[in-house]
């Protein structure tokens, strides 16, 4: 290996165990400011996969890169009790930093929502003519009309479900990545989670539609 070389592994190498968190070779060139060659950055990290220092793990075609954790030094017990507060306290703090944004936000709305004159009036004739638009698909719906063809209901049922099949797919693929990510992590799933930004469907309030 090349001085150039060593360098640019040592600095990934550096990098990795700074962050501790899981990257692909895209993620590193770029949060290394393109400083060091694509090419020169998969280079350096077969290596280091080679020396043992960096764990590699494979989802298809994309390849994902952490620090070996069995090379970090045992943690004290009690220092992990002080974090676990920490954390306890610090997610008290942006829950309710969070609550009182969405307070601000809200009265932000209210504030700038107030109509001017000619924006009300124009908004009158919007609705006037949605209601009108409404009033005659109502009375289409009463006489019995078919206002969606056989063909039209078949692609949209077509759409629906592939697009769940694609939904599907992706969480479990990002729930099979986040497993095997934990393999080697010496937390908690939700503290992974929060650490690397990851939202449940259930946590945003979505629930997977049935096929």
């Amino acid at each position: 290996m090349s001085k150039k070389d060593g360098e640019a592994a040592e600095r990934i190498k550096k990098y990795l165990e700074q962050q501790n968190r899981p990257y692909s070779v895209n993620d590193i060139f770029m949060n290394l400011h393109k400083e060091i060659g694509k090419t020169a950055v998969q280079k350096a990290l077969d290596s280091l996969v080679a020396d043992g220092c960096v764990r590699e793990k494979a989802y298809g075609k994309q390849k994902v890169y952490v620090y070996n954790q069995d090379l970090f030094p045992p943690l004290d017990q009690e220092v992990l009790v002080k974090m676990d507060a920490q954390i306890a306290d610090l997610t008290t703090t942006l829950k309710k930093t969070e609550k009182e944004n969405v307070e601000v936000e809200a009265q932000l709305r209210n504030l700038t929502s107030s109509f001017t004159t000619e924006e009300a009036e124009k908004k009158i004739m919007e609705l006037d003519a949605e209601v009108t638009k409404l009033q005659e698909k109502l009375k289409g719906l009463e006489d019995n009309q078919v206002l969606v063809s056989a063909e039209e209901r078949e692609a949209t049922t077509k759409s629906y479900t592939q697009m769940n099949g694609h939904w599907r797919k992706r969480r479990r693929l990002a729930l099979d990545m986040l497993d095997a990510i934990l393999e080697g992590y010496p937390n908690p799933k939700k503290q992974l989670m929060e650490e690397i930004g990851v939202e449940t469907d259930e946590e945003v309030g979505v629930v997977l539609p049935k096929l």
